[in-house]
């Protein structure tokens, strides 16, 4: 019980570093933390299907698509610059504590008994039974049959929200550099009137 406690811990802390930090940066950093503490609970719980899924799909593609977005808007991201004046203090110490004390848990979760009682842990149960905790079997019943409506939704909520990206960033996107370009030109035009007309 001692890692699930921790790990609790971490999950709550990192998820009011997500949404009380400065800079969205330190969001994605701090949701990072969160969706990892997320997959080793589902480690202790012997779901390691569900803790590989979420490793990859959530850290590894929307955290990913998240960064590229901060770094596309440029919003609120300052230049890396060396010096111990400079360096944040608070937040890196932070970081590496979260980081040792998640490892550490890690380590001991792997070692840990499941918190909830599951028929069986071998290959051969999951295949049998299709209905253990986490494996592939339960989570494609739970997606497909029981949850198929709500599935369904997220999915065109998500190409809506594509199709509104794809939209917004072909609109406004060149928009900025050809009017700017455009004012240029005007303003060398008007001051090659002027120097003719002296």
């Amino acid at each position: 019980m001692i890692p699930f406690w921790i790990i609790a811990a971490v999950l709550i802390v990192s998820a009011l570093w997500t949404v009380t930090a400065r800079k969205p940066i330190y969001s994605v950093v701090s949701l990072l933390l969160n969706f990892a503490a997320l997959a080793t609970t589902y480690l202790i719980l012997h779901a390691e299907f569900l803790a590989v899924m979420q490793i990859i799909v959530y850290s590894g593609a929307i955290l990913m698509l998240f960064v590229f977005v901060i770094a596309l808007l440029n919003s609120g991201i300052a230049p890396i610059v060396l010096g111990r004046d400079r360096v944040p203090v608070a937040p890196a110490a932070a970081a590496a504590l979260a980081t040792i004390a998640f490892v550490a848990t890690a380590i001991a979760a792997a070692h840990a008994p499941a918190i909830v009682p599951i028929a069986s842990h071998s290959p051969l149960g999951a295949v049998g039974r299709g209905n253990v905790f986490g494996s592939i079997g339960d989570f494609g019943q739970a997606l497909f049959l029981s949850r198929l409506l709500p599935f369904e939704i997220t999915a065109l909520i998500l190409m809506v929200a594509v199709v509104g990206v794809v939209l917004l960033a072909g609109d406004l996107t060149p928009y900025v550099p050809t009017r700017r370009r455009a004012e240029q030109s005007r303003r060398a035009l008007r001051e090659a009137i002027l120097r003719e007309g002296k």
